[in-house]
C-alpha cells in the first residue's frame, strides 16, 4: 500500500463518512489502524464508532475537539468533495504525515508553512490502475470489505438526485434495474 498505509498501529483520520467515507474505515480497521472519523455534524457518530468500529470521532467545527487530536495522525484520507479548509487538517498530522485527496472540491487551498513544518505532504489518486484496482480487489474479499448502498427502483431516481443535492444520502445510491423493470 502506498505510502505505508496499512502498517498496523498507525493512525489514520478519515474527513467524511458518506458513500466513498466508510471504505478507509474498513480499510483502516482490517490493515489495524487507530481511524478517527471528521465530521462536520454528529449525526454519524454513533455508526462510525459502534458499526464501522472507528476508534474516535470528531465534528471538526469543535475547536476543542479538533485541539485535542493535534498532531495525532500519520495519515488523512479526504473523502469530501465539498469545498472546507484545509489548514486545521494539516496541524493533525504528525511529523512526514500525508494527507491523500481521493475527492474533488472546487479547489485546495491551504498554507505552503503547512507543509514545510513537519515536512508533510498532500498525495491524490483517481485511481490506482489495474494491478492495484485487483490488489484492492482481493483484500475486500479476503476480509469480506463490502460497501454499504441504498439499494432503490429506477423509478425512484428523481427522488434520489435530490436526496444527493439535499446531502440527504448515507452511502451509496445503487439502481435496481433488474427488479425495476419487472
Amino acid at each position: 500500500m502506498r505510502r505505508g498505509m496499512n502498517q498496523p498501529g498507525k493512525s489514520l483520520g478519515v474527513i467524511g463518512l458518506g458513500g466513498l467515507g466508510h471504505m478507509p474505515v474498513k480499510f483502516g480497521k482490517a490493515f489495524g489502524l487507530k481511524i478517527t472519523v471528521f465530521r462536520t455534524s454528529i449525526s454519524k457518530k454513533e455508526e462510525a464508532l459502534s458499526v464501522l468500529g472507528a476508534d474516535n470521532f470528531v465534528v471538526c467545527s469543535d475547536q476543542e475537539q479538533m485541539k485535542a487530536v493535534s498532531k495525532s495522525l500519520d495519515f488523512i484520507i479526504d473523502t469530501s468533495s465539498g469545498d472546507h479548509p484545509f489548514d486545521p487538517y494539516m496541524s493533525l498530522l504528525k511529523t512526514a504525515g500525508v494527507l491523500v485527496l481521493v475527492a474533488f472540491p472546487s479547489e485546495v487551498k491551504f498554507s505552503p508553512a503547512n507543509l514545510n513544518l513537519g515536512m508533510k505532504s498532500i498525495s491524490g489518486s483517481i485511481t490506482g490502475g489495474m494491478r492495484v484496482t485487483q490488489e484492492m480487489l482481493d483484500f475486500c474479499a479476503a476480509h469480506k470489505i463490502f460497501p454499504k448502498i441504498e439499494l432503490i427502483p429506477i423509478q425512484h431516481v428523481n427522488e434520489a438526485l435530490e436526496w444527493l443535492i439535499n446531502k440527504d444520502v448515507r452511502y451509496r445510491f445503487v439502481i435496481d434495474i433488474e427488479n425495476s423493470l419487472k
